[in-house]
């Protein structure tokens, strides 16, 4: 079928908030003297439950829990390094020529609606999309395939006419789940290793001759 819809993660995919994040817990697990492993960011990478996997683990090293102050900082930390990031390479140019052919728009973000949208706003695109589905919807979130199919629903396109983008295995996992065409765009942390199962971008702007043809 044609293509008519576009359909887009957030954190880590059209923002790196997620080094933001990254940042902060390895700051957090410094001042305990230890080191945050990379394993463990990669069972956080795209799981609703992933501040709860890296409380847990620094819990166990030092012998108690985190306390309500040390978690309230590294969350301002986390904001405050999320508020200066900037689009992914590619992101403008590929939202800019969907725009301009005519296809819907949408993010699907595990996030909260507040965090996923102000950040939109001061990235100054939310006006590129016609919906933004967030973990504060109803339903599973990601690895299940509900918010995609919100998503396809809220757009008014099947999965044959929609393509996403993902640049975590949970998020790539939902979207196949949907019917959904993905693509995975990994991080500068990410491991292109981890997604064996779709097409790996560098960036969105290799999605273009999709777009432009």
């Amino acid at each position: 079928m044609a293509l008519r819809s576009l359909l887009f993660d957030f954190d880590g995919l059209l923002c790196d908030t997620e080094e933001a994040a990254r940042t902060s817990w390895c700051e957090l697990y410094a001042r305990h003297g230890h080191t945050f492993p990379g394993t463990v960011w990669q069972q956080m990478m795209g799981n609703p439950e992933g501040e709860a996997v890296a409380m847990r683990h620094l819990a166990d090293l030092i012998g108690r829990p985190l306390t309500g102050e040390e978690i309230a900082d590294r969350r301002r930390r986390k904001a405050a390094l999320a508020a200066m990031a900037g689009l992914r390479p590619g992101v403008e140019q590929l939202l800019d020529a969907a725009a301009e052919r005519g296809l819907a728009l949408a993010v699907v973000s595990g996030s909260g609606h507040d965090w996923v949208h102000g950040h939109l706003v001061r990235l100054n695109v939310a006006h590129w999309f016609t919906a933004v589905v967030t973990g504060d919807d109803e339903g599973r979130r990601k690895p299940a395939p509900d918010p995609y199919l919100l998503a396809l629903r809220a757009v008014g396109a099947s999965a044959d006419e929609a393509v996403a983008f993902e640049d975590s295995p949970t998020g790539v996992h939902a979207a196949l789940a949907a019917g959904i065409r993905c693509f995975a765009v990994p991080g500068p942390a990410g491991d292109p290793g981890d997604f064996p199962d779709v097409p790996i971008l560098k960036d969105l702007a290799a999605f273009l001759p999709e777009v432009t043809q």
